[in-house]
């Protein structure tokens, strides 16, 4: 049953004939017919009696008839429907985005959009294609090595990262105890290629499961970091610490990213988020 039969159907009642209905719709008049026998066909019954030059309804075809026109009056609102941003919108994060970046987009996203269901969901490295892929979350802003983006996954790079090194300023740089944020942090194994180039001797590992954790304890002198720079700008700029950067001595670089999966509807929520967060990169330090 196709949506151009049963408009075919209803024009043929309202003008009186298929010749009318024709001239109104820009068919011929054997088109027309061949609407009404289809849509007959598929119903199984007869709409119109054929007596003379005119057409009559058939008991079937006075019953069918409010049927098409609610039909005909859905498929008008659902392609009306309004670009608002309602419903469910999942997001992933980087934890370390969660505390310095993200909060301000919420925010104002939130003002913004009061109808749409903001779900956050942390992410871990190591989950974040399939989470993706499974549509556990609709779109996520991450932070990952250069060498990162998947194939069957949208990876825009949002921004290039600075990565310092961060100690006391009471202690001497040499690393001989290291914080890590989490064992699978995707910077992790830069610091480590950035520790086994410089042949530093490493006595102690730590690791953390946040990065103000990781800022307290290199604070107090326990030991140094490798970090994003906007992960740790207050820090620095009111002298708690002391900094040393070290892009060009890495082996890859660090971006945050804006990833979703390339065969993902593009929702007016999710397309409403991404402008704003491209808005908000634009004064990112």
């Amino acid at each position: 049953m196709e949506i151009r039969h049963l408009l075919t159907f209803k024009t043929v009642v309202e003008k009186g004939g298929f010749k009318k209905a024709a001239e109104y719709l820009g068919y011929a008049q054997s088109s027309i017919t061949t609407h009404i026998k289809d849509l007959e066909a598929t119903l199984g019954a007869p709409l119109f009696d054929r007596i003379g030059k005119k057409v009559v309804l058939t008991h079937y075809g006075q019953q069918f008839l409010p049927y098409a026109k609610k039909i005909i009056d859905l498929h008008t609102q659902a392609l009306n429907m309004s670009d608002e941003p309602i419903g469910n919108l999942n997001l992933g994060i980087s934890e370390l985005l969660t505390i310095e970046r993200i909060p301000s987009i919420l925010l104002e996203y939130k003002k913004m959009h009061p109808k749409v269901n903001l779900s956050l969901n942390s992410l871990d490295h190591k989950d974040i294609s399939s989470k993706l892929q499974n549509g556990v979350i609709d779109m996520a802003i991450i932070i990952e090595q250069e060498d990162w983006p998947v194939s069957e996954l949208y990876c825009e790079p949002l921004k290039k990262e600075k990565m310092v090194l961060i100690s006391s300023l009471g202690n001497k740089e040499d690393l001989e105890t290291v914080l890590y944020t989490e064992e699978s942090c995707c910077y992790k194994s830069l610091l480590e290629n950035y520790i086994e180039s410089k042949q530093i001797k490493v006595e102690q590992i730590l690791k953390f499961q946040s990065i103000e954790a990781i800022k307290q304890c290199v604070i107090s002198g326990l030991g140094c970091s490798l970090v994003p720079y906007f992960s740790v700008k207050d820090e620095i700029e009111h002298n708690k610490i002391k900094s040393k950067q070290v892009d060009h001595e890495l082996n890859a670089s660090i971006s945050t990213y804006l990833v979703y999966h390339k065969d993902k509807w593009i929702s007016p929520a999710m397309r409403s988020m991404i402008t704003l967060i491209k808005e908000h990169v634009k004064s990112w330090n």
